[in-house]
């Protein structure tokens, strides 16, 4: 599970000063469940994530995840996630196959164990046709799949996925969508960022709402449209986000 505490992140700029990118924030997730942080490009959303990666050290606060601190336990929390940036980088020179296989042995995996565990996500994610071929000959929806697959080769309890879909046709999408609700039902505890309203609704058992590095709403999509007296998530993010306005 997942669970934050103040969680803050403040970065020091010459021109605006002082930027709380994270300010403050509590949230839980659990096994089982999908928590999507939903908010504009700039809320904070990818910095607390990263936060959650280790990626970043917290300025103030901190936050446990898979039951280690993100403070003290860093390399636990490494060892028990699968983290998926829209900025993941891919070895050009290697296969789709080779890349997993590489990360599956940094995991401390190898031999058929591992074999087996590549050819099951190859083929719920539909890698197999282009299992040979180069990274730096894939198409950017190709190459998604295989970060994908290089974040779930070592079955980690814990998902941290960075705006999973962007960028993907509707086809990529629904698969990528796919994996996302197996991985709910397998018992994992999954939070993700995104910008796409409908992507949350069809996802998302909580929904956070962050604007300007504060978490502004938070509940199911009947709790926040009981809360609002909305219907439309567009409309709730709207009238939640104008609320700092």
């Amino acid at each position: 599970m997942i669970i934050t505490e103040n969680l803050t992140k403040i970065f020091r700029d010459k021109k605006r000063g002082e930027v709380r990118a994270v300010d403050g924030i509590d949230f839980q997730c659990f096994p089982g469940q999908i928590y999507g942080l939903l908010g504009a490009n700039g809320a904070g959303k990818t910095t607390t994530l990263r936060l959650l990666a280790t990626i970043l050290q917290p300025t103030s606060g901190t936050a446990r995840v898979a039951g280690y601190d993100l403070n003290t336990q860093p390399e636990m929390v490494r060892r028990n996630i699968g983290f998926l940036s829209t900025a993941t980088a891919l070895y050009g020179r290697l296969t789709a196959r080779e890349t997993v296989e590489y990360f599956g042995r940094l995991g401390g995996q190898n031999g058929s164990a591992l074999a087996e565990r590549i050819e099951e996500i190859f083929d719920l994610l539909g890698i197999q046709e282009f299992a040979s071929r180069r990274c730096d000959k894939l198409s950017t929806g190709m190459k998604q799949k295989v970060s994908i697959a290089r974040t779930l080769v070592n079955d980690p309890d814990v998902m941290i996925l960075d705006e999973p879909t962007v960028g993907l046709d509707v086809m990529t999408s629904r698969t990528i969508v796919r994996f996302i609700k197996d991985c709910r039902s397998r018992g994992k505890t999954v939070i993700l960022s995104t910008h796409v309203m409908s992507e949350a609704e069809k996802l998302c058992d909580t929904i956070g709402i962050i604007h300007a590095g504060k978490l502004l709403a938070e509940g199911s999509l009947e709790e926040l449209r009981g809360k609002t007296g909305l219907d439309d998530l567009e409309e709730i993010f709207i009238r939640t986000v104008g609320l700092t306005e």
